[in-house]
């Protein structure tokens, strides 16, 4: 049987609770230790499905992985597959190494992405780059295939900063022939993370003004020591959950510099937080009041951040609005929020400021929510790992008891989270 949540909620949470390496560093970082024959150890690995499937990618074209709790050792000596079978669960990390292996072994083949259910997220930005880099680029409705003898560098211009695209790019750029520039760039921390790692082994990489990325293509590239980042996702998430249901909350290893806009955006709510030397204290004292936010590439408010904070926009006095720029149908997930009373509208209409590429194209990318409202304890169906944990705030707000199905994605997300919520004398046990 499928494994269950059973939370009693309505209870202030408090204590400390310690950060997991991040998750979106932690997968790319250990997939680009196969730019090099030699081992690589990376710490800080968070153990979860997503570095779980990374480590299945890699054992399936021969490499080797060797854990130590979050001390995990990775040597690819030889690829004996360049194709990428089938993992376990759809995931998006095969598209990351199309162009790993083609300067490993010049050919590849990757099965299509999957990932979570929040729109399309097309890899038509992977792809082209690579054929711009040289590479003869085949798509068919089960695979990826790039053929290459080297890559070879380029100037490319992203239409918008993704964060795969830009990954994808670097792990190509590093071992192909020549400079490639590439301009609009992500600069997620994550992506900085793993620019970081990649330099720690030799590749030649710097950011220019204006989101360019620089790479000096290299012969070949060493093994390394890397230590991954504290994960900004779950530190926004323990933040969101201190507020939301009254408490106080110290998330260790929590780094300012990654939070800035998460943090003004609560103070603005009217939440406290404080800065100390090792992480971040969430304290909840008086009445939150209503905001607007609107997601955008980092240095913005983070698409990640805003399942967690409507939830807390329901406990908010007034009116709340969040337009969502990133992905084009991410608030599926506020039906069960308003089946637990919260009272939100959602609106195809671009309800912001900033630029959005979905404007008239009918998706659902607005909520305005009216607060404060309580909630009700309800059974939930988690549907991915951000609204998972949208849910979960919910159902610790929420007096009574909850029972939440399809946990299998917060555990993709989130490491061992019914033991360390429980430090924080919440009320949950797995069934």
């Amino acid at each position: 049987m499928p494994e269950s949540f059973s939370v009693s909620g309505g209870r202030p949470l408090h204590g400390t609770i310690t950060l997991s390496g991040a998750k979106n560093a932690a997968s790319k970082i250990l997939l680009a230790t196969m730019l090099s024959d030699e081992p690589s150890t990376i710490d800080n690995v968070p153990l979860l499905g997503e570095t779980d499937i990374a480590a299945e990618l890699i054992t399936s074209i021969g490499g080797q992985v060797t854990k130590d709790g979050h001390r995990w050792t990775v040597q690819t000596p030889t690829i004996q597959h360049n194709t990428v079978p089938q993992l376990s669960r759809k995931n998006r990390l095969p598209i990351l190494t199309l162009g790993i292996l083609v300067n490993r072994t010049g050919e590849a083949e990757v099965p299509v992405v999957g990932g979570d259910a929040i729109g399309p997220r097309p890899v038509n930005y992977h792809l082209a780059a690579l054929k711009a880099m040289g590479a003869q680029v085949e798509a068919t409705d089960h695979s990826f295939r790039a053929v290459a003898k080297r890559l070879n560098g380029a100037e490319l211009t992203l239409p918008y900063p993704s964060v795969g695209a830009t990954e994808t790019i670097a792990l190509a750029a590093v071992l192909a022939k020549g400079r490639t520039i590439l301009h609009n760039a992500a600069i997620e921390p994550e992506v900085i993370d793993l620019m970081q790692m990649l330099q720690t082994m030799g590749a030649i990489i710097e950011f220019g003004t204006d989101r360019t990325l620089i790479i000096d293509g290299v012969e070949r590239l060493h093994g390394t020591t890397y230590r991954v980042i504290p994960d900004r996702i779950e530190a926004a998430s323990f933040g969101c959950l201190a507020l939301a249901t009254g408490g106080d909350i110290f998330v260790e290893e929590a780094r300012q510099a990654d939070l800035i806009t998460f943090l003004t955006t609560i103070r603005r709510m009217g939440g406290q937080f404080e800065v100390l030397p090792t992480g971040i204290r969430f304290v909840s004292r008086g009445a939150l009041k209503g905001v607007v936010v609107e997601t955008d590439t980092h240095p913005g408010y983070m698409t990640d951040w805003q399942q967690p904070l409507v939830t807390v926009m329901t406990q908010a006095q007034g009116q709340s609005t969040v337009h969502e720029t990133v992905y084009e149908d991410r608030f599926g997930y506020t039906k069960t929020l308003v089946a637990m009373g919260a009272n939100i509208t959602t609106s195809t209409d671009c309800w912001g400021e900033l630029p959005c590429r979905w404007w008239a194209h009918g998706y659902v990318h607005s909520c305005k929510i009216i607060g404060p409202t309580k909630l009700q304890p309800a059974e939930i169906i988690i549907p991915d790992i951000r609204a998972g944990m949208a849910h979960l705030i919910a159902a610790l707000t929420a007096n009574g008891t909850s029972m939440l199905t399809g946990v299998e994605h917060l555990d993709r997300g989130y490491q061992d989270l019914v033991t360390r919520l429980q430090q924080l004398h919440a009320d949950i046990k797995r069934t």
